[in-house]
């Protein structure tokens, strides 16, 4: 393992927290937003997530027995769970509560499944990976574009002054991504919305006075939203998420192992899998979401050359400590969402684009079945997206599974890969997760 002087680790712990940032607290603001939260619960969301972040981290890359890869490794909210959580949320009979309840079983069926996660890896080939990704991008995008427009519930929805701001900061990130490099090109979309909040601020879009009024220091309780609500349904739907959200992991972990020059056997993907599981659990307990490792972290290590574990511990502890100050997520509660829109169009249409990657390595000349695994599979995706009633009149208990296009795309994609391609091998599917890894990381 890399030696890195004990001055360093702090500076190098900071900058893997900067390049995840601004994707660390998006699910936080949409689902809270979503829900219609206050300011002051969606700031409490945004600490209960800043610190679950670090408290995942440590399980990861410090490690507890049995459990932790014990690599390089950041974790935060995986975006795959934002759809069917809303549909949760928006439910009256399930809410936060609920979702909460069906975080944490989600995260106790991840401690529980991680051994058999390995078996599962024939069943998510590229053109599963791939469409669900792409799914997951065109599901978010909607989120990116009304906060570009000002956000949903807006009276002046459209204004060009937010549309103007929304493309100000799109401008700053791509010019950032294409005329800069190392941290800051990592760490462009960060860069572009503390850019855009100051000219949002300019134009008197920006309130501060929760941000005064909230105090520097708390601690982050849990349950702090009530007691979680268990439903079989929202469980199992956030079951079938995790077992996407892990079989990404294998892949991450493969990948990360390259790059360190490290092995990670059975035994040690199950210990990181199970980390997986475990983060997710705290996050149900701490008022947050399901986690999964930051694949541009990943990317980050083989930029920067610094493999050492304790670099990301440091990171795990700096995540700590910012969700032990109210004050700086209500500073991020204060962003405009028409600054948020302009950074959303960008990392959401980063997921979408690594999707479409996966898929441009996909075999459709020589068997053209693929095509109908990603034409249909894409069509049950949207179905959420383009006709919200469509399953009105399915069960309310449901709705958790049939308002989550992530998930039809996901069921859809492998129910018809089995029918026209059969299942793969064990060993090809271990070789492509790396592979889909290492794309996601570029």
């Amino acid at each position: 393992m890399a030696k890195v002087a004990p001055a360093a680790l702090g500076l190098l712990g900071l900058q893997h927290v900067l390049v995840m940032y601004a994707g660390a607290v998006a699910v936080p603001l949409i689902v809270g937003r979503a829900l219609k939260l206050s300011p002051e619960q969606v700031a409490l969301l945004v600490s209960a997530d800043l610190f679950a972040c670090g408290l995942a981290t440590l399980v990861q890359s410090w490690g507890l027995p049995g459990i932790g890869i014990r690599m390089p490794v950041m974790m935060g909210v995986t975006f795959a769970a934002v759809t069917p959580m809303i549909a949760m949320g928006t439910n009256p009979a399930l809410g936060l509560a609920g979702i909460y309840g069906a975080v944490i079983v989600a995260g106790l069926f991840a401690l529980i499944a991680a051994p058999l996660v390995g078996r599962l890896l024939p069943l998510f080939p590229p053109v599963v990976t791939g469409t669900v990704i792409l799914v997951i991008g065109i599901s978010l995008m909607r989120v990116g574009v009304n906060w570009a427009a000002g956000g949903i519930g807006n009276p002046n929805y459209g204004a060009l002054l937010y549309l103007g701001i929304a493309l100000f900061v799109l401008l700053v990130i791509l010019s950032l991504t294409r005329y800069s490099r190392g941290f800051v090109a990592s760490a462009s979309v960060l860069i572009g919305i503390v850019v855009g909040m100051v000219v949002a601020g300019f134009f008197g879009l920006v309130d501060l006075s929760r941000v005064a009024s909230a105090p520097w220091f708390d601690v982050v309780r849990p349950f702090a939203f009530g007691w979680p609500k268990f439903d079989l349904v929202a469980g199992l739907t956030l079951c079938l998420v995790m077992v996407v959200v892990m079989i990404e992991s294998t892949g991450m972990f493969l990948a990360l192992a390259e790059i360190t020059g490290e092995t990670v056997d059975e035994k040690r993907l199950v210990r990181g899998l199970r980390a997986d599981g475990l983060g997710t659990v705290l996050g149900g307990v701490f008022n947050t979401f399901p986690y999964t490792s930051f694949s541009q972290n990943i990317g980050l290590v083989g930029v920067t050359g610094i493999r050492s574990r304790y670099v990301t511990v440091v990171g795990g502890f700096v995540m700590l400590g910012l969700g032990l100050v109210p004050k700086l997520a209500a500073l991020v509660e204060a962003v405009p969402q028409c600054v948020l829109g302009g950074a959303g169009l960008v990392m959401f249409g980063m997921v979408a684009a690594t999707g479409a990657r996966i898929l441009g390595a996909v075999d459709f000349a020589g068997n053209r079945n693929n095509l109908f695994v990603v034409a249909v599979s894409v069509g049950f995706g949207l179905i959420p997206l383009v006709a919200p009633a469509f399953f009105k009149q399915m069960p309310d208990v449901l709705h958790p599974l049939l308002e989550s296009g992530i998930l039809l795309a996901a069921l859809s994609s492998v129910a018809l890969n089995l029918f026209f391609n059969g299942l793969g091998s064990a060993d090809s599917a271990r070789a492509e997760a790396t592979r889909l890894a290492h794309a996601a990381e570029a």
